[in-house]
């Protein structure tokens, strides 16, 4: 072997010593950094469709420091088992989802996705929860009361049957459908079931009781009142009917009532601005409609053959901002939530 050829492997024999060395080296400094490592700090986000915050901070804080066993900021970040803590703060019923995770500057971030209520819910035993869009029973919140449709008179059962579950998921399709429209959101006061499982609702304005039949069709039984409401009882008043009846296709019935009269004109006003919201929002839709059918101590009235569709959803601002003020000149208050079943 000549000199240049022993100088050519001691050369390559020192470089694969350095290249050795380097990353034995920076093997043990990342060893050493990630023993080192620790929640540098944390944010908590939780995120709502109308950020209603039934889930505070604090009580995910609580969670967090008692999966730790201590302080969360400056904890070593071997002592967060991520997915068993998600897998805690998901106990929490009104908690529908929660991701944890670290970032590269060793902040720990949960994000919380909270329930959302869709209605509230009174049993005949006058048990109260509230369901949401997965028709999932959540119980009252201390932090805040949701605002959203009552319904009242829900069978009680130990065992609750496959026809018990179809029925919550129609009324949970009736609570949406008042939700989402601004004009039934600021005049129903709620809605009662009845022994024979139909639905009954009480107007914040006016005396009556609207006869609303088995939960189905829903949309096309509101559009039929309303067209009742803005041809018959815009002129006649909202007292002069004891209940109106909207289950039938192509008809509404109306009962007649002993009306005051000076509610009934006070009550025509409030009339007049929740037809005329309902206007500005609405768009029209030609759809034939029956005259009311004349029965034995029922007066008949004649709706004529245009039948209004709901309100647009796209004035929903304009509805809340001009709320409608249900208390008659007399300090007469509405209809109280809960008076139809004990």
């Amino acid at each position: 072997m000549n000199t240049k050829q022993t100088i050519r492997k001691i050369i390559i024999i020192a470089t694969w010593l350095a290249i050795g060395s380097g990353m034995v080296t920076l093997l043990a400094a990342a060893m050493r950094h990630q023993k080192s490592d620790r929640c540098s700090n944390y944010v908590i986000r939780i995120n709502g469709a109308k950020q209603n915050l039934f889930v505070q901070e604090k009580d995910v804080f609580k969670i967090l420091s008692a999966a730790t066993k201590g302080a969360v900021k400056g904890q070593s970040r071997t002592a967060f088992d991520l997915m068993k803590m998600e897998q805690q703060l998901e106990k929490n019923v009104w908690v529908k989802d929660a991701e944890l995770y670290f970032d590269n500057k060793d902040v720990l971030h949960v994000n919380i996705t909270e329930r959302e209520p869709v209605a509230r819910i009174f049993t005949i035993t006058g048990k109260t929860w509230y369901i949401d869009q997965e028709e999932k029973q959540m119980p009252l919140s201390d932090n805040l009361s949701a605002d959203v449709p009552v319904i009242t008179g829900f069978p009680v059962k130990k065992v609750i049957s496959n026809r018990d579950k179809d029925f919550l998921h129609a009324i949970r399709l009736v609570a949406e459908y008042v939700n989402n429209n601004p004009f039934w959101k600021a005049q129903v006061a709620q809605i009662d079931i009845n022994a024979e499982r139909e639905l009954e609702m009480i107007p914040v304005v006016g005396n009556h009781i609207v006869k609303l039949g088995k939960p189905e069709n829903i949309e096309i039984k509101f559009n039929r009142l309303f067209t009742f409401y803005k041809q018959v009882l815009s002129k006649t008043g909202f007292n002069k009917y004891q209940s109106i009846d909207v289950q039938f296709a192509g008809q509404v019935v109306g009962v007649k009532g002993n009306v005051s009269k000076v509610d009934s004109v006070q009550l025509r006003r409030n009339v007049e601005k929740l037809l005329q919201l309902a206007r500005a929002m609405q768009q029209d839709t030609l759809i034939p409609v029956a005259p009311v059918i004349a029965r034995p101590s029922v007066e008949a009235a004649t709706v004529k053959s245009s039948e209004m569709v709901s309100p647009a959803p796209g004035a929903e601002k304009e509805m809340q901002a001009t709320k409608i003020n249900p208390v008659p000149a007399n300090n007469v208050r509405p209809k109280a939530v809960m008076p139809r079943r004990e």
